[in-house]
């Protein structure tokens, strides 16, 4: 039933962001939505599937067995639930943070992160275009931090919930007022803020690296307030993979294992 919870959850958040991007868009989309959702729920798709049959649940059997053990910095000291569950919570977002800037300074990441940049445009469905070996690589490396860390299963579940539905908000073509998205910058990661990381200029998309708390970028110095050339000019994607024949789904499975690209 906690997967069909969790199923349910994503489609709901989903489905109001993109209802959200309908009626008030942030930018206007220049490639058939068609083409590239068929491309992006494939590929999410493909990676479910594939992690069901592969390391389904790892990191909740992962945070099982820790806490049967008492393993895991967290579980050093005895400290109040809601401080164990805020730290862990904390904690899981900074190794993503840290994951994720890796994808784009180690060269063998980024052959499978890169994927994720070559969306043409950007909207709530990027927040689920990644290559399978990517996301694979991703639990295993949650289940690592999972395992150092020693978070207990219902942080687990709640930082994959607010993970996910913040991947869905951040990624949208949502349009939020200046003020608005200013104080909501301050703790979470904004489509605005976001949406700076996916422009075609490198520094740009070496910046924001962030998910869901926003306070990292600033942090280690990865901060970008807003794009070069605005928002509704800048380029989304990679200067290299600009045409649509270059992204279709067959390109983009092999793409991490060309040589010289």
């Amino acid at each position: 039933m906690e997967g069909i919870e969790r199923l349910s959850l994503f489609i709901a958040v989903l489905v109001i962001m993109i209802a959200w991007e309908l009626i008030a868009p942030r930018r206007q989309l220049h490639h058939s939505r068609w083409q590239r959702w068929t491309v992006n729920i494939g590929l999410s798709f493909l990676s479910t599937l594939i992690m069901r049959f592969v390391i389904a649940g790892s990191a909740i059997a992962v945070a099982s067995y820790i806490t049967e053990h008492n393993l895991g910095v967290l579980n050093v000291v005895e400290l109040p639930t809601w401080l164990h569950f805020v730290l862990g919570v904390v904690l899981l977002d900074l190794a993503i943070y840290g994951q994720h800037r890796a994808s784009h300074r180690w060269a063998w990441l980024w052959r499978l992160h890169k994927v994720h940049h070559t969306d043409l445009d950007f909207d709530v469905t990027t927040a689920v275009r990644f290559h399978p070996v990517e996301i694979m690589l991703s639990m295993c490396y949650k289940s690592l931090c999972i395992l150092i860390i020693g978070v207990e299963p219902v942080v687990v579940l709640a930082f994959e919930i607010i993970l996910s539905s913040c991947a869905l908000f951040n990624h949208s073509n949502v349009k939020i007022p200046l003020a608005v998205d200013k104080g909501l910058r301050l703790i979470l990661v904004t489509p605005d803020m976001h949406r700076v990381h996916h422009s075609t200029l490198q520094t740009e998309t070496d910046s924001n690296y962030g998910f869901s708390i926003s306070i990292w970028d600033r942090l280690f110095a990865s901060y970008i307030d807003q794009p070069q050339q605005g928002h509704d000019k800048m380029t989304i994607g990679l200067s290299q993979y600009q045409h649509v024949t270059d992204v279709n789904m067959p390109q983009l499975l092999l793409m991490p294992f060309k040589r010289g690209i």
